[in-house]
């Protein structure tokens, strides 16, 4: 996202909301031209891997019994 020296002027603190929030980076321009940045202060939010997919699978059935399928042993 882009905008002017005098609009981030007069949106500052909303804007530093709003990259917080989005993880987004802001341009801020001077006559069209960048002269700086405003990004996340803390990079991405770390996750932890115990629990990541909590949610996405669900179980139907028991799932300690044997399927059904007799497998033999190779010899």
């Amino acid at each position: 996202m882009k905008i002017a020296a005098g609009k981030f002027k007069a949106q500052c603190l909303k804007l530093m909301d709003d990259v917080q929030k989005g993880r987004q980076t802001v341009v801020i321009t001077k006559r069209g031209k960048p002269v700086a940045k405003l990004v996340p202060a803390d990079g991405a939010p770390e996750r932890s891997i115990f629990g990541f997919l909590q949610g996405q699978a669900r179980i139907v059935g028991d799932i300690v019994s044997p399927t059904g399928v007799e497998w033999e042993a190779e010899r």
